[in-house]
């Protein structure tokens, strides 16, 4: 039986003329662990002027985590946090009961034409978390715990491996982890943890004796022991973890497990009711469906 269970193939999106991969949700899967929304976003380089232009929008009932291979983004939310991820930094941002936030590229990045390369991932957050305080912490990346050795270079994100943790404190169990591989590399996955994927962010790789290429998220089969070898250079972000408590309904940018609470989320945005976020004048409307 092959150690891969589900091979989930992203959609294409275009953001108004920024190209992401959408690779969760998916129709044959909603989460792996926590993880509820995936998106690669770029690579994608833009003329002197133009950049992201992510206008405010709000969020519920979710963690979001920005994390970027190359680029820069300027995040400002709705508790007044003005911050710049770079690349290996994470953006760990919670929503909870409501938080409104705008992601754009720096004035310098913009003026001199920028490039962007990352995932935006959300993290659906337990039941008796959905309504915590919003909150939002920025680890740099010479906070995180770099493992490297026998041509892997692994930096955590989240969680533990091999007996060390990431700093960036989360409501459940959950794994995240960004490593690149020289070729012919091996990275053994963790089996100890409930769901896991691996998302091939670059290059090509050998599961197994089976070969995926990039833009494909592979779901382990649970407990197998699974040893992803890298087909010339690669890059895989290993990912999952404790699985959601019950069905999550997501629409727009609010996830919850009460469809009454999504209701009540689209009401208090088309109402005003939401905080908004110092320094920002721009309003994204409510979707029509």
């Amino acid at each position: 039986m092959s150690s891969v269970a589900q091979v989930i193939v992203p959609r294409p999106r275009d953001l108004g003329g920024f190209s992401v991969l959408r690779v969760l949700p998916a129709a044959q899967r909603q989460t792996v662990g926590p993880f509820i929304f995936l998106d690669q976003m770029g690579p994608a380089t833009f003329a002197p002027g133009h950049g992201i232009d992510v206008r405010p929008h709000p969020h519920i009932g979710l963690a979001t985590v920005t994390y970027l291979f190359a680029g820069e983004i300027l995040h400002r939310d709705s508790l007044g946090t003005v911050q710049t991820i770079r690349p290996g930094d994470v953006n760990w941002m919670t929503a909870g009961r409501g938080i409104v936030h705008s992601e754009r590229t720096p004035p310098d990045a913009r003026a001199t034409g920028a490039t962007v390369s990352g995932i935006q991932a959300w993290v659906a957050l337990p039941q008796a978390h959905e309504e915590a305080e919003p909150g939002f912490v920025h680890h740099p990346a010479a906070s995180l715990p770099v493992i490297d050795g026998d041509g892997v270079t692994l930096r955590l994100i989240a969680g533990t491996w091999d007996e060390k943790r990431s700093p960036l404190a989360t409501f459940s169990e959950t794994l995240y982890a960004d490593a690149t591989l020289a070729n012919d590399a091996r990275l053994a996955l963790p089996t100890d943890v409930a769901e896991r994927g691996i998302y091939v962010a670059d290059g090509r790789v050998d599961i197994a004796g089976e070969v995926f290429d990039a833009g494909r998220l592979l779901v382990a089969q649970p407990g197998a022991e699974v040893v992803v070898r890298a087909l010339g250079a690669a890059r895989v972000l290993v990912l999952g973890g404790e699985p959601t408590d019950g069905h999550r309904h997501i629409w727009w940018n609010f996830v919850t497990s009460s469809r009454d609470r999504l209701e009540q989320a689209k009401a208090d945005w088309q109402a005003g009711r939401f905080p908004s976020v110092p320094g920002e004048t721009e309003f994204t409307p409510l979707p029509a469906s």
